[in-house]
Order: C-alpha cells, then sequence, then structure tokens
C-alpha cells in the first residue's frame, strides 16, 4: 500500500469518479475533496460534517449523508434534502449509503451518533435505527429494521445480494434484493472479533471487502463467507475503501486519526487489486425542488 494523501482527521465515503479522480470526504474536520491524478488535493464540498456516504447523482452532483441525506450540487446552489433525520423517533442522521443498479439510493439511519458515543451501542440493549431506501421518485421507505449501528453497504457483482456491516453487532448482514428494492431477513455473513466493520467494497469476482476500524485492517471475505486474505495497515481507524482507477483495480482505503494522539493522521492508502471492483452505480432519484 502507498500512502497518497495525509494529513486529514476522519476520512470517509470513498468514491471513485471517472475524468476526476477520488472523492472522499472529512467527517470530522469538514468537507468533501477530490485527489486527481497527480496527487493534487482539492475541495469539492466546504464545511459539511459528518458525512459518512457518499454517491455521485446522474446530473454530476452529489448525494450526501450525514444529519440528513442531501443533494449537494455547484458551489452556492442550494443543499436539497431527500431524506431528514426525526429525533422523535430516535433517527438522528445518516451514515453509509449506496446506490443499486436503477439508481435507487439505500441510506442507513443512526440511533445514535457514534462520533459522541461510539461503543455504546455495543453488545448491549442501545438504540437501533432502520435502513431506508429512496426510490427514483422519491419517495421514502424503510427495507430493513433493528440494525444497532449501521455501517458499509455493497452489493454482489449481479445486484441480487446486499451486503450491510452492523458494528453494533460486529456482524456483516446479507440482504436477498427482492423486486422493486425490498429485501429478505439479513443472514450472518461475517463476524469481525477484533474491531468494528466499517466500509465496505465488492469486487467483481464476488469477493467481499471490509474495512475494520479500531482493527487497522481490511479481511477480505469469498462469497461464501470464508475468509481469503488480510491486509493490515499502520494505523487502527481503517474506516472505508473503494476501487477506482480507469480499470477498477486501483483499490483505495481511508483512515481516521483516533488511536494515533493525534487529530492529522487521516490517510488514503492506494493498492493494486488482482480483480478490478464492481461499479456503483449514480443515483437516479428525482431531486426537489429547489426552495
Amino acid at each position: 500500500m502507498d500512502r497518497v494523501a495525509t494529513g486529514f482527521g476522519l476520512l470517509e465515503a470513498p468514491v471513485w469518479v471517472e475524468g476526476k479522480g477520488l472523492l472522499f470526504a472529512d467527517a470530522e474536520k469538514g468537507g468533501v475533496f477530490c485527489l486527481d491524478g497527480r496527487g493534487n488535493v482539492s475541495p469539492v464540498v466546504e464545511h459539511r460534517r459528518g458525512i459518512g456516504g457518499m454517491v455521485r447523482h446522474e446530473n454530476g452532483g452529489l448525494v450526501v449523508s450525514g444529519r440528513n441525506v442531501a443533494f449537494k450540487g455547484e458551489a452556492r446552489a442550494p443543499t436539497l434534502v431527500l431524506l431528514d433525520r426525526n429525533p422523535s423517533h430516535d433517527i438522528v442522521g445518516f451514515n453509509d449509503i449506496t446506490t443499486d443498479p436503477s439508481g435507487r439510493i439505500y441510506a442507513g439511519a443512526l440511533g445514535f451518533l457514534p462520533t459522541e458515543s461510539e461503543l455504546s451501542g455495543i453488545g448491549g440493549e442501545g438504540p437501533t435505527a432502520p435502513l431506508f431506501l429512496i426510490d427514483l421518485d422519491g419517495s421514502v421507505r424503510v427495507v430493513q429494521r433493528g440494525i444497532k449501528l449501521t455501517n458499509g453497504l455493497g452489493f454482489s457483482p449481479d445486484a441480487r445480494t446486499l451486503y450491510h456491516a452492523d458494528s453494533g453487532n460486529r456482524v456483516v448482514y446479507a440482504y436477498h434484493v427482492r423486486e422493486k428494492g425490498e429485501l429478505s431477513k439479513g443472514r450472518p455473513f461475517a463476524a469481525i472479533e477484533q474491531g468494528l466493520p466499517d466500509g465496505i467494497a465488492v469486487a467483481s469476482d464476488g469477493s467481499v471487502w471490509i474495512a475494520v476500524a479500531h482493527g487497522g485492517r481490511v479481511l477480505i471475505f469469498e462469497p461464501d463467507g470464508s475468509l481469503r486474505s488480510r491486509i493490515d495497515f499502520p494505523l487502527p481507524m481503517i474506516t472505508s475503501l473503494c476501487f477506482g482507477g480507469p480499470d477498477l483495480r486501483d483499490v483505495y482505503v481511508v483512515s481516521g486519526s483516533e488511536g494515533t494522539g493525534r487529530d492529522d493522521c487521516g490517510t488514503i492508502f492506494r493498492a493494486r487489486s488482482d480483480v478490478p471492483g464492481t461499479v456503483v452505480y449514480p443515483a437516479r432519484v428525482q431531486l426537489p425542488v429547489s426552495p
């Protein structure tokens, strides 16, 4: 693994955009940035903090999570909220998001703020929150309930299985995807004993790559749930990853600073994979009318 950029707080939500480079968010210090092919980093979205998930929209903007799920377009354009938090129903924000081949958005809600009490929901009877689906017409519905601490989401190459990390239970679940985006009850796919399952990326051979926060590694699982291999890192807070590059064989892994004694160790690592990643499709959900 090569270090290609560092000096950030808590990096999340890496997204490869052909022709631009790697987009990523600093959830702690705020902002979305772009790392281009020459190693230059430039701001894309300023200030917004708490982004845990991000996908492209077909019109060229971005859909980001955090205190809500929202569309961010050109600079100075108004933010368009697709799904808002609802504290009275124990939904205080949103973490990872992903899209299916149709462009619908799956968004994991948070029942508590992990930046304030990340481990409080581990192993107890703490609050849970649902997984939402934002359909193409902008309508929203719940497709899974009872997630302790939602994290990474990723589809199998045939899009018939959705993988979903529940850090609160230290388990990655697999859902069978039914017609119109509905999901079966989750079955345990992989249990993480040391650290917490965080971001997920899926390769074209069906292998599932899981970032392990507080564990300093990425675990690679076969489609049947058996462990293929692991990649260790010099930083403990490995938060997420994605495939990129012209052939989708560059693996970008991002980290946070926690566990280093500093607040500027958030780093982007890059390596080459023997197999390419799967395509993460742009969102095609209808956008609300600008206020």
